[in-house]
C-alpha cells in the first residue's frame, strides 16, 4: 500500500492550503495538486531530454493555479494591495515557462522555488481569509 505522494515542487503552497484557517481554498488546493503533478512529469521530461504532455500542459496548470489564487483573494485585493504578489507570481510563472521552452532543468527548479513562495505568500497574505470570525 502506497501513501499519498508528498508535493515535489509546491510544498509551501500545499502546506498553506492545508491550514484550517483556509477551509474555503478548495479550488486553490485542487489546482496546487494538478500543477504539482504536471511539474513532476515536466521535470522528468526535462531530465530525459524529451517532449511530453506535461511540458505543454504545465503552463496551463500554473495559470489555473494563479487564477484560483486570484479568485480566492478577490479581484479587488489582487489588483490593489495584492498587486505586488500578483506581479511576483506572474514573473515566476514566466521564468518557469521560459525554462520549459529552453529545456533548462536548473532554471526550472530555481524558478519553481520562486513560484511556490510567491503563490503561498499571496494566499496567506489575503487579510480577510485569515481573520478569526467574531464570536
Amino acid at each position: 500500500m502506497q501513501g499519498q505522494q508528498e508535493p515535489t515542487f509546491l510544498p509551501l503552497t500545499v502546506a498553506v492550503t492545508r491550514s484550517p484557517q483556509l477551509r474555503d481554498a478548495e479550488r486553490v488546493r485542487q489546482c496546487v495538486h494538478e500543477a504539482d503533478a504536471a511539474a513532476v512529469g515536466c521535470w522528468n521530461a526535462l531530465l530525459g531530454g524529451c517532449d511530453s504532455t506535461e511540458r505543454r500542459t504545465l503552463p496551463v496548470k500554473l495559470r489555473a493555479l494563479a487564477d484560483a489564487a486570484s479568485a480566492y483573494a478577490g479581484t479587488r485585493w489582487w489588483v490593489g494591495h495584492g498587486s505586488g504578489h500578483r506581479r511576483r507570481v506572474t514573473e515566476a510563472q514566466l521564468r518557469i515557462n521560459d525554462a520549459v521552452r529552453e529545456g533548462d532543468g536548473a532554471e526550472f527548479a530555481e524558478a519553481f522555488i520562486g513560484y511556490d513562495q510567491a503563490i503561498a505568500t499571496a494566499v496567506v497574505s489575503v487579510p480577510s481569509k485569515l481573520e478569526s470570525p467574531t464570536p
